[in-house]
């Protein structure tokens, strides 16, 4: 059986001068983690000539959006990854909410989990306690409580577990997914669809983990299975 076809959504670097010179970017350590759960990891990357910033405001870009060109790069994937990063393009919600209402699996992660919740309608917030939870020097910051019902439950198999964080915002609401992860502060790290085979997203970082921590090898070995049954 072939390997299944993972697509991660680039990104663009906010800060970068010139934005029409900016390189479309997916994380070393998110495509390793792919390949090394034996998958194939390929890019999906915005066919639009000009970056469209966005952030909950992403609907006003719509129609800017070459949908077209993007859902034919998602056809050739098994399954989908929203990774993290300090800015987030309108294509990016667009990507979410297809594979949503096409039932592809799909993972965000950190920033990816924000595009998630804002494409299916959701909002979020700064966090009144940034230095806190933006700690990219560090391996683990902070214990997050698992709901034991979840589906992100059945992949760790724990009702607690100690993630990184380097992150400033988090969710308000997210009316078609369900908050099933939390920290001390009482943010949401963990939200997911219980009607998907497979759609999560979390506010750690998992692939700068993952080849030490078994529970962050496990959310990409859970995606990657999902995908390949799909797959059949």
């Amino acid at each position: 059986m072939s390997k299944p076809i993972i697509g991660i959504v680039s990104k663009y670097r906010n800060g970068d001068e010139n934005l029409e010179r900016v390189g479309s970017r997916i994380r070393n350590e998110v495509k390793q983690a792919v390949f090394d759960n034996g998958a194939i990891a390929i890019g999906i990357i915005s066919p639009n000539v000009e970056i469209q910033p966005a952030g909950d405001d992403w609907e006003k870009y719509k129609d800017l959006i070459d949908k077209e060109n993007i859902i034919e790069q998602i056809k050739l994937c098994d399954g989908i990854i929203l990774q993290g990063g300090n800015a987030n393009e309108a294509f990016e919600p667009f990507i979410a909410k297809y594979c949503y209402d096409n039932n592809i699996p799909c993972l965000g992660i950190c920033a990816g989990q924000n595009s998630i919740v804002r494409g299916l309608g959701g909002t979020t917030y700064k966090l009144s306690n940034p230095q806190k939870h933006n700690q990219p020097n560090e391996k683990y910051v902070h214990n997050v409580y698992i709901d034991n019902s979840s589906k992100f439950y059945g992949i760790v198999k724990k009702d607690k577990i100690m993630v990184n964080s380097r992150h400033k915002r988090t969710i308000e609401n997210c009316p078609l997914l369900d908050k099933v992860g939390f920290c001390e502060d009482g943010y949401a790290d963990v939200v997911e669809s219980k009607d998907k085979a497979f759609y999560i997203c979390v506010r750690f970082h998992p692939e700068s983990l993952y080849k030490t921590d078994e529970n962050m090898n496990n959310i990409f070995k859970n995606f990657i299975e999902t995908c390949k049954a799909k797959k059949v």
